[in-house]
Formats: structure tokens, C-alpha cells, sequence
């Protein structure tokens, strides 16, 4: 059996779109099978003391926006700072992966998408016509997956992945979880890759 990871993460964040890629690399190298965990990242926020950004002193709102330049060179993708359509209401987009998952379909294509429709082609994710688009043109049944995305059933595993991600010490998307220990951030891709070359035990908190 493949070994799994847990990924948070949601497609109103520009670093899960920006770790995509370079994750979905290291996971093929090592293996790995990824569990992917869309996530509410505002109501985690909430949950971990975290601040949506119009919210952060201005300082972390600026330095952000340097990070931002700094990571899309050296990932060497294209991205849009202040998207048209964003923030959004990311519920519709992320409920659509958890569709997926449910009915056994690999999410990764899709959120790859949806993420470059956000930070690369500022399409609208809060709208259901563009999410269905984004479904076709991965090679999903548009229609069926937008049906199972508003069943409760997809409502209620958004917010055990929520519970989910707070029972592991998540706090932000992305988040690479291996054997209990959280890889928090694109930029911490470098690291989740040595443990895995290593094969080093899993670090974890002493309290």
C-alpha cells in the first residue's frame, strides 16, 4: 500500500496554488498517495487565531504581497495579486473536490484548475457555471459532480475535515500532514521532501 499524507488546503488560498505543483512532483517521487482535505479556511482561521488578510496590520499585508512576487519566480508560475473576484466564498469550489472524492475521482487535476482559475485567470469561483466549466474541462461530469457538491452529505464533510485539521495542529492552507507532523506552507515543501529522502521519524510537539 501506498504511504498517504493529509493535504488541507482550500482554493482561496495563492499558496496551496502555488505548493500544487511542486507537491504533486514530490509525492510521485516518494510515492506517496495524497488525501486531499478542502477545507472552510476562514472558520479555521477563526477556530486557530488566525485573521483573514483586510484584518492583519498593514506590515503583514505588505509583506505578503512581496512573498507572493518572491515564490511565483522561483516556482516559475505566473500570478495576479489582487484577483477580480477575490476574496470569495470558496465553499461551492472546495465542496466540489469533496464531491469528487466521494465518488472515488482523483480532485487533484481539479483543484489544480480551479487554483490557476483563481491567481492566474481571475475567473469567478464563487460562481456554479464556472466551477461546472472548470469540472468539464478536467474531464468530470460537470452535472453530477455539481449534484453530489450540494448534498448534505458533501456539507458535513467539509466540516469534518475542519475538526480534522484542528485535531492535527493545522491552522492554514496549505498543510502537508505525514505520520502526525504538519508541514505548514508551499514553503515548507523543501523540508516535507527531506523527511521523506531521510525517512526520518516524525517530530512532534512536547506539549
Amino acid at each position: 500500500m501506498p504511504r498517504s499524507i493529509d493535504v488541507y488546503l482550500s482554493v482561496l488560498s495563492p499558496w496551496a496554488h502555488l505548493g500544487h505543483a511542486p507537491f504533486l512532483e514530490i509525492a510521485a517521487r516518494h510515492g506517496l498517495a495524497p488525501l486531499w482535505r478542502p477545507v472552510h479556511l476562514p472558520g479555521l482561521f477563526s477556530e486557530t487565531g488566525g485573521l483573514p488578510l483586510a484584518q492583519r496590520a498593514i506590515q503583514r499585508q505588505r509583506y505578503r504581497f512581496v512573498e507572493l512576487q518572491r515564490w511565483a519566480e522561483a516556482r516559475g508560475r505566473p500570478i495576479v495579486l489582487r484577483p477580480k473576484h477575490w476574496p470569495f466564498d470558496a465553499t461551492l469550489a472546495d465542496a466540489a473536490a469533496l464531491a469528487l472524492i466521494a465518488r472515488g475521482e482523483d480532485p487533484a487535476g481539479y483543484l489544480g484548475a480551479a487554483m490557476r482559475g483563481v491567481w492566474e485567470e481571475e475567473r469567478d469561483l464563487a460562481s456554479r457555471e464556472t466551477v461546472a466549466d472548470v469540472l468539464a474541462e478536467q474531464g468530470f461530469d460537470a452535472d453530477a459532480v455539481m449534484a453530489e457538491a450540494a448534498r448534505p452529505e458533501t456539507a458535513a464533510a467539509y466540516a469534518v475535515n475542519r475538526a480534522k485539521a484542528t485535531d492535527a495542529g493545522v491552522f492554514g492552507s496549505p498543510a502537508y500532514v505525514l505520520d502526525g507532523e504538519v508541514f505548514w506552507g508551499q514553503d515548507r515543501l523543501d523540508m516535507l521532501d527531506d523527511a521523506l529522502t531521510r525517512g526520518r521519524v516524525a517530530y512532534a510537539p512536547d506539549f
